[in-house]
């Protein structure tokens, strides 16, 4: 058995990537040994992940200083100092975006999170991070609500490379597989070179479980306590067993003839939050090709030390999958309604976290004035 569980999820097609980045992991060098030392070849923020860095300002605060001396309004700064960031990243993730000819080595920074109701401030604000950056390895992270899902499609069509995040419902991930499809149509229509569009799609994981753990513990029957902690990775793994589906599609496969690529599904808030669950399950249960497994370190360090990587662990459990959401319907958890709560939730969660940071900053900004 392998002593390298990272590498061996990189050898069964699983892209491991960091979910976090912060101005002391790269001034540090810490973001450059996990690239040379931890197979980690993309990085995740999100707006919680740099209310937390922002919030140690000793990293931030020549920066800061600098904003507040120019008069700059907090919104600005918090852009300067999150682009500034991603930027410094993406150039630390050149060389993999080089040698996987840009499949990886991407950064993502997500759209202001207030916005992710409003389809025209989205693509708007897209644009505008997609420019601030000027990197080609970047991601611009969009919502996938309802209105986000046509935002998507023009970012698409504009040849910008999209992270769709905030996914939970099998049903919408499939209207953003549908989304990637006419932006790459529409790409395709105004000459964009199709092989440069590179997009992901960002199916949340251990927020389902931690929903339908607490509804099948009210329930409390030995049916629903025989389901606890399987809602998740079946959800997940009926996910990649429609990702299969659309590739396979002739529509795909039109595409892809004119050099499009795959928009990869990827596994996103697999840290556990149930303490009795093993910590590396949201990663060495979700294994297969073109996937994605973005992890906070602790998760990735986790991994490293006691994972156990088995081979593809998603395809030949699809069917089973199918039968676990069936076996949760038959004790009476909705799951449509769930993953339509934890959307409400998550987009709540960001704009909380965002407000924060504007609170954050416009303090530091008021501070060095």
């Amino acid at each position: 058995m392998s002593t390298d569980a990272l590498a061996d999820l990189s050898a069964a097609g699983v892209s491991v990537w960091l979910d976090d980045l912060s101005r002391e992991r790269l001034a540090t060098g810490n973001l450059a040994g996990l690239l040379t030392r931890d197979h980690v070849v993309g990085v995740t923020t999100n707006p919680s992940i740099f209310q937390k860095a922002l919030a140690d300002g000793a990293a931030y605060a020549e920066q800061v200083a600098d904003l507040a001396i120019r008069g700059v309004e907090v919104e600005e700064a918090v852009r300067a100092l999150t682009t500034f960031d991603v930027r410094w990243a993406c150039d630390e993730l050149r060389a993999v975006a080089e040698r996987t000819d840009g499949v990886d080595g991407r950064v993502s920074i997500e759209v202001d999170p207030r916005l992710a109701r409003d389809t025209a401030a989205t693509i708007a604000e897209a644009k505008a991070l997609w420019w601030a950056v000027d990197r080609e390895n970047l991601f611009i992270k969009i919502p996938a609500t309802l209105e986000g899902l046509p935002a998507i499609t023009a970012c698409i069509a504009a040849g910008i490379s999209v992270n769709v995040t905030l996914i939970f419902s099998l049903e919408r991930y499939a209207a953003v597989l549908e989304a990637y499809l006419d932006g790459l149509e529409q790409a395709q229509a105004a000459g964009h070179d199709l092989s440069r569009i590179v997009s992901v799609a960002s199916f949340f994981v251990s927020r389902v479980d931690a929903e339908v753990d607490a509804r099948l513990e009210k329930l409390g029957s030995e049916d629903a306590d025989a389901l606890l902690g399987t809602a998740a990775i079946a959800n997940a793994r009926l996910a990649y067993g429609h990702f299969l589906e659309v590739s396979d599609s002739e529509r795909w496969r039109t595409l892809a003839a004119a050099g499009a690529r795959v928009q990869r599904p990827l596994w996103a808030s697999t840290g556990v939050k149930n303490p009795a669950y093993d910590d590396t399950r949201y990663v060495v249960e979700l294994v297969a090709s073109d996937t994605v497994n973005t992890m906070p370190e602790g998760t990735l360090r986790a991994v490293a030390d006691h994972g156990q990587v088995t081979g593809d662990t998603i395809t030949p459990n699809i069917d089973a999958a199918r039968q676990l959401l069936a076996d949760l319907a038959a004790v009476g958890i909705d799951l449509d309604e769930v993953t339509a709560l934890l959307e409400e939730r998550g987009v709540a969660a960001f704009e909380t976290s965002w407000e924060e940071l504007l609170a954050g900053v416009r303090a530091a900004l008021d501070e060095a004035r």
